[in-house]
This record gives structure tokens, C-alpha cells and sequence, in this order.
């Protein structure tokens, strides 16, 4: 069964009988939400949330909008049970997807969340009812 048959079967069931025009209507109504909710944004947004979608990078992003300043990289080593190059390499990924800045200050690197992150962070705590 096609896609299109589907839509005829269930626009008939719902609506108590269906033609050729209420599915043509139909499609056209659901490929403008298509190309509303799969706009330029839907790629950046993926990368987003899988670069969230690991619980040292996520944790990461929790501390740097808890702190509410730069930290440095090395001060992430007692908080993290993780190696010092999971660590980095779970930063390239964060400053990569845009979730984080990062800054040489002489020898150390230091990190801070950006506004993206920050409203991430704010919209899971806010779907939780924190």
C-alpha cells in the first residue's frame, strides 16, 4: 500500500469519505509543514542535540552554564570520570557544534557556554518543572 493510499484511507475514515482533491489538498498542507519543520535550522539542530547526546559532553555544558564563567580545560579533570583526552575530545565536539567558546590564555584554553547552550539547558530544566 502506498503512502498516498494510506492518506486516502485515513482522510476517509476521519472525515467520513474522501476524494482525489481532499488528498491532493491534504498533501499540499503537509508538505508546506514539511518544509517548515525541515527549514536550514533542522541540520544545525540535529548536530546540536547529538552533540548533547552523551552524558560527559552534556555535563560539560551543565557546568559551564551552572558556573556562569570560563573554566579552564584542566578544571574539568576532577569533575569528569573520564580520561583528559575524552575530556578534549568531548570539548572539540561542544565548541564545534557552537555550543561552546573557547579561548587560549597563554597556555591554558578556557571555555564558556554560549547563549545556544544556555537555552538548551534552560528548556530541558523548564520541561522537567525545575
Amino acid at each position: 500500500m502506498s503512502s498516498t493510499e494510506r492518506l486516502q484511507r485515513y482522510l476517509a475514515s476521519e472525515r467520513g469519505g474522501c476524494g482525489d482533491d481532499e488528498v491532493t489538498e491534504r498533501l499540499a498542507e503537509l508538505e508546506e509543514l514539511d518544509a517548515v519543520a525541515g527549514g536550514p535550522a533542522l541540520e544545525d539542530d540535529v548536530g546540536v542535540l547529538s552533540a548533547l547526546a552523551n552524558e560527559t559532553r552534556y555535563k560539560i555544558v551543565r557546568i559551564l552554564h551552572v558556573a556562569d564563567e570560563e573554566l579552564c580545560v584542566c578544571e574539568f579533570s576532577p569533575l569528569l570520570d573520564v580520561s583528559d583526552s575524552a575530556i578534549s575530545h568531548a570539548l572539540s565536539q561542544l565548541t564545534d557544534a557552537g555550543l561552546l567558546t573557547r579561548r587560549k590564555d597563554g597556555k591554558w584554553r578556557k571555555y564558556r557556554a554560549t547563549p545556544r547552550a544556555n537555552a538548551v539547558v534552560v528548556a530541558l530544566d523548564g520541561s522537567r518543572g525545575l
